[in-house]
């Protein structure tokens, strides 16, 4: 019986920052394959990172196939931590509940304004979390709003989709 991850359970290893995409500015670091085998999915799983000193900071693990999982490390993480490509780096993370979606308040209340907040929290968490994760990642105000307009036509759409289900005999 393997021995499966749960929310809240705390991880560290290291590894060797990779080139994921050539040409582009794009590192990933492979997560051990006992990590990967524990955590009994094939699809993404939702975690608080840190890489070496750095800020925690919200990713996903994404698969690549054959049970084997990745975490993206950003330019802004790598220019925090001065890592570079090929450099050894210690990566702690914990695994998040994808079902516990924490809505900003500027967002709850544009979605309250609207009647949005039941549409917006029937769209999938994993689609929660990533609309949460962008507009928590935005550097201006003005990229902010954006995605909180964004986070609106999300929501819009999943209200018509429930609609046009409703009317349908």
């Amino acid at each position: 019986m393997k021995n499966s991850l749960t929310a809240t359970q705390q991880l560290s290893f290291q590894a060797e920052l990779e080139n994921w995409a050539e040409g582009m500015d794009y590192c990933a670091v492979p997560v051990p394959k006992k990590i990967t085998e524990a955590l009994e999915t094939t699809g993404p799983v939702l975690v608080m990172a840190q890489v070496n000193d750095s800020e925690p900071f919200q990713v996903s693990l994404f698969p690549v196939g054959g049970g084997q999982h990745y975490i993206r490390i950003k330019a802004k993480v790598r220019r925090e931590t001065n890592t570079q490509l090929g450099d050894s780096i210690h990566v702690r993370f914990t695994v998040l509940d994808r079902a516990a979606v924490e809505i900003p308040a500027d967002l709850m209340s544009v979605l309250a304004a609207e009647d949005l907040t039941a549409a917006f929290k029937s769209l999938p968490p994993g689609q929660q979390n990533f609309i949460v994760r962008r507009i928590g990642e935005a550097a201006k105000p003005q990229t902010r709003a954006k995605r909180i307009q964004e986070a609106l036509v999300a929501a819009r759409q999943r209200l018509r989709r429930a609609d046009d289900q409703d009317s349908t005999p």
